[in-house]
């Protein structure tokens, strides 16, 4: 029990100390928008050049933030797209999400479990009463439609009972409509040289898309909810 109770304490040290390097090194200004389009060509020119090696990086880079709850998880989706494309980049962020959820889920779970309840306590009665009366459905349908953040969910649902296997595997059926949509709008927006390209009949879809996507979602479950008496 002692040396349970002293390795929680060097984990929870060590996660203190990731966050507080990411303030002091001011890593979130890697995590803009401004700094990904100024960076675009020696990104690309990186890839074509050390494949696994960046697609590597970005997979450790995107599992970390997520897993620490760090903010920047839009802007790496947006980079994914632009840098992999839609294919390689739903494929790379599909996985690295939903690992990285499951890192903050079971950080919750084991480390963070007062912390997350005092700070969350409203929210999560919400998602335990939506988790005693439909399971994983209720997982399911918060990551197809973002009523909480990404990051509430994973640190509310390490509160939860349901088991680690499960979460991963809702969580990465109910993200990935999301993340198809999400890569897709980085994918146009890589292609932006200039400002008349925001006019571009490709991209405009891709924003409407995004906008669409959530209120869409909503109406289909509703539908399948209703039919099936939930």
């Amino acid at each position: 029990m002692k040396s349970i109770t002293i390795n929680r304490i060097l984990i929870v040290l060590a996660i203190f100390v990731l966050i507080l390097l990411f303030r002091i090194l001011h890593l979130d200004h890697y995590l803009t928008l401004s700094y990904l389009k100024a960076s675009r060509a020696q990104l690309v020119q990186l890839y074509v050049e050390r494949t696994t090696f960046v697609i590597g990086g970005y997979m450790l880079l995107y599992i970390v933030a997520t897993a620490l709850s760090l903010p920047g998880a839009v802007i790496l989706t947006l980079a994914g797209g632009a840098l992999f494309g839609l294919i390689t980049g739903t494929v790379v962020i599909s996985f690295a999400s939903t690992i990285g959820a499951t890192l903050a889920c079971l950080v919750s779970r084991f480390l963070l479990r007062d912390w997350v309840q005092g700070r969350f306590g409203e929210k999560l009665e919400r998602i335990n009463k939506g988790m005693e009366e439909e399971g994983g459905w209720y997982l399911f349908t918060l990551r197809l439609i973002p009523v909480f953040p990404f990051f509430v969910i994973n640190l509310a649902m390490g509160l939860t009972r349901i088991k680690i296997s499960t979460y991963y595997w809702v969580s990465q059926l109910g993200m990935l409509p999301a993340t198809i949509v999400y890569v897709n709008a980085g994918k146009e927006l890589g292609k932006l040289e200039t400002l008349a390209g925001i006019l571009s009949p490709s991209l405009i879809v891709s924003f409407v898309l995004l906008g669409l996507f959530p209120v869409t979602v909503k109406k289909i479950v509703g539908r399948i909810r209703k039919q099936e008496g939930l």
